[in-house]
């Protein structure tokens, strides 16, 4: 199966980048964020490209940007724009991809849609990137059953911050999911250190085949 995800998290700023960059250089997968708040100050397609060391080529195009670090559907409307979920269209082939979200699981997109709706589309696995430390399990298990009733298959999740086997355990149980990878608390960021993680702290059962193809097994 090609090695092709939609990266959410349980709310804005959990490390959905951070983890997006990981699997890009882990998996050779190119990255896409089809929108993009806050560029005037900075994008995560930068991010990503500088954390990973990614060609130029891997990173696609936003279908949407908007200046003000803003929801998605608040920042189209202040740039005179509105999102249409139907032009979003998934890059073609089977090439490993990793598409990241904008904010949380129920960030609205326009007046009607949220960003759930974008994954429901797009018909990626989710993973979802959650918090270690305190309150991760109330919103971890409410963004898992909100996935859930929206038909979307989730992957699993990836726990951000410093480890917390209770917390992980809580999830697992009572969010009926599979926890797959872990990222501790960094000191520095760069494509060496994500490798070394993917290959000490993600699940290779899930991430193997292509893990395996480019030396991180």
């Amino acid at each position: 199966m090609a090695q092709r995800y939609f990266v959410t998290g349980t709310d804005t700023g959990v490390g959905k980048t951070v983890l997006s960059a990981l699997l890009c250089a882990a998996l050779d997968a190119s990255y896409w964020k089809p929108i993009q708040t806050g560029t005037e100050i900075d994008s995560d397609s930068r991010t990503v490209k500088l954390l990973a060391e990614l060609a130029e080529e891997k990173i696609l195009a936003e279908a949407y940007q908007f200046a003000q670090a803003i929801s998605p559907h608040l920042a189209a409307r202040r740039a005179g724009a509105r999102i249409d979920l139907a032009e979003i269209k998934l890059p073609a082939g089977d090439a490993p991809l990793i598409v990241e979200g904008a904010g949380g699981v129920f960030v609205p997109v326009n007046e009607r849609e949220l960003m759930v709706d974008a994954m429901r589309q797009l018909g990626l696995p989710v993973l979802l990137a959650a918090r270690s430390s305190l309150g991760t399990i109330n919103h971890t298990t409410l963004s898992l059953a909100g996935l859930r009733s929206a038909g979307v298959d989730i992957a699993g999740v990836v726990l951000i911050g410093a480890p917390n086997a209770e917390n992980r355990a809580a999830i697992v149980e009572f969010g009926k999911v599979r926890v797959v990878g872990e990222i501790p608390w960094l000191a520095e960021l760069n494509r060496t250190v994500l490798l070394e993680v993917f290959a000490a702290r993600f699940d290779h059962t899930l991430f193997a085949p292509l893990a395996r193809a480019t030396g991180q097994s």
